[in-house]
């Protein structure tokens, strides 16, 4: 008992210090679901959760303060990492030192800039890697050619809200050493399992073409030939794979299973506070409907192709280890555009393995905003992103025939986050393509809800993405 009746000056003034963070941040209270599910892991965690335990007379009191302002528990800001908020020992940040940190979006996106950017550095330095092991494996080989595929040519995917919570997770009780450059160390001496590759041996026709130019001598006159011959090659197939963030949980950061659950929800406390979307996922207890058939849209500017993720055709298709019913959103969407925009039929389960198969599916998480613009190139298709700023252009796209997929925050049409197809311009409004509501596909929308409720970090140039 002696422990901990001990002087409360710190903990309460740390306890102060996470209240004033919070006042007046409303949006914060989106994550309530989530924290309650993190804090009743138990057992060890990261960040402040050892420090809230032990001094929870102090900060019961502290409760109450924070609840006049939010209605929301204490143990919320606990959840939220400290190398992205500052923690509980600093309510204000020498970046942005008028506001509390929790309300300041310079203080937040200056932190999250250097902890994606130091993401970024150490997946590209583990992609040489893999590459240099790629060319001397085919060195030694004696193959008459080689092709690489490697989805992560342009640009790493990664979920940084994962990263984070997993780092944060594996800490245990250690919170006070969390920082981006002992998370950096971590990931930077666990290079060589970030990817990897698999290659095979195919046998290929080459057709190789000879142009013989000769004179006629009675013209004087050039004549070209052509002689086209074939020949079999032995080629060496190499495809890269990003090992995702589930094993790193087991590799790098050497999880267990309660901290890889704690890591799960800190992670989309994360998300549903930052409004990046980037876990697109529909709550349990999610009910499948009966097949639609063939559905097509043609109120708008272009006739649609409807899919909708729930259908009892493909929502217990497999998505990665996940289903397309719970976190399909994103490969459906663009089945919906694909089948829309060009020849091809493409359903949700066939846009789904190939998302699956060339990196675009996040365990758990649903898919990486990278999905959207690789799908779109891979169909021969146009694609531009476009900022939530820019709505005149997302009005003259659609009007023009174009489709745009936009990613959404918590709002009208999702609780986390979702992709969804704007499918036209009628009546001044919006008219869209849900792949989770044939209800809201058939409903018109005004584009500054729209606007609003779309994710505020979305990745790989969203939150919009013109297509067509």
């Amino acid at each position: 008992m002696a422990e901990n009746n001990r002087p409360a000056a710190e903990p309460l003034q740390k306890g102060a210090q996470a209240a004033q963070m919070v006042r007046g941040a409303v949006k914060t209270g989106k994550a309530i679901a989530g924290a309650a599910k993190g804090a009743a892991a138990g057992g060890p965690y990261g960040a402040a959760a050892g420090f809230v335990w032990e001094n929870r007379k102090v900060i019961g009191k502290i409760i109450i303060a924070v609840i006049a302002f939010m209605m929301i528990p204490i143990m919320l800001i606990c959840m939220l990492p400290s190398i992205i908020f500052g923690g509980l020992t600093e309510a204000f940040s020498p970046k942005d030192p008028g506001t509390p940190i929790l309300n300041s979006s310079a203080a937040i996106d200056s932190n999250l800039t250097e902890i994606s950017t130091t993401v970024s550095t150490v997946l590209s330095e583990g992609m040489a890697d893999i590459l240099q092991s790629i060319e001397t494996d085919y060195a030694s080989c004696t193959a008459d050619g080689k092709e690489i595929i490697n989805p992560y040519e342009s640009s790493p995917n990664f979920n940084a809200n994962l990263f984070v919570a997993q780092y944060c997770s594996a800490k245990n009780e250690d919170y006070a050493s969390v920082s981006i450059a002992d998370m950096e160390k971590i990931l930077r001496q666990n290079k060589d399992k970030l990817y990897s590759y698999t290659k095979k041996e195919e046998q290929r026709t080459v057709e190789t073409v000879t142009v013989t130019v000769t004179v006629d001598a009675s013209t004087g006159k050039e004549k070209t030939t052509e002689t086209v011959t074939t020949s079999i090659e032995k080629w060496m197939v190499y495809t890269v794979s990003y090992n995702g963030e589930a094993y790193f949980a087991d590799e790098i950061f050497h999880l267990t299973a309660e901290q890889k659950k704690l890591a799960d929800d800190y992670a989309q406390n994360l998300s549903l506070f930052l409004g990046d979307s980037m876990f697109q996922s529909l709550p349990e207890g999610y009910q499948t409907i009966a097949s639609l058939g063939t559905v097509r849209f043609t109120d708008g500017q272009t006739p649609v192709v409807y899919f909708n993720q729930l259908d009892e055709r493909y929502a217990s298709q497999p998505y990665g280890t996940d289903n397309i019913g719970g976190y399909g959103c994103g490969p459906t969407a663009m089945s919906i555009v694909v089948s829309s925009l060009t020849s091809d039929m493409v359903d949700p389960v066939e846009m789904a393995k190939w998302s699956y198969e060339n990196g675009y599916w996040c365990s758990k998480s649903g898919s990486y905003h990278a999905l959207i613009p690789a799908a779109a190139k891979a169909w021969g298709l146009p694609v531009e992103g476009c900022p939530a700023s820019d709505g005149q252009k997302i009005v003259d796209a659609l009007s023009n025939g174009k489709l745009v997929v936009a990613i959404m925050t918590k709002g009208h049409f999702t609780n986390s986050g979702h992709f969804i197809v704007l499918r036209g311009v009628k009546d001044g409004k919006i008219l869209v393509a849900d792949p989770a509501s044939r209800d809201r596909s058939g409903m018109e929308w005004d584009l500054p809800l729209i606007l609003n409720e779309a994710s505020t970090h979305a990745a790989a140039g969203g939150p919009f993405w013109i297509i067509g």
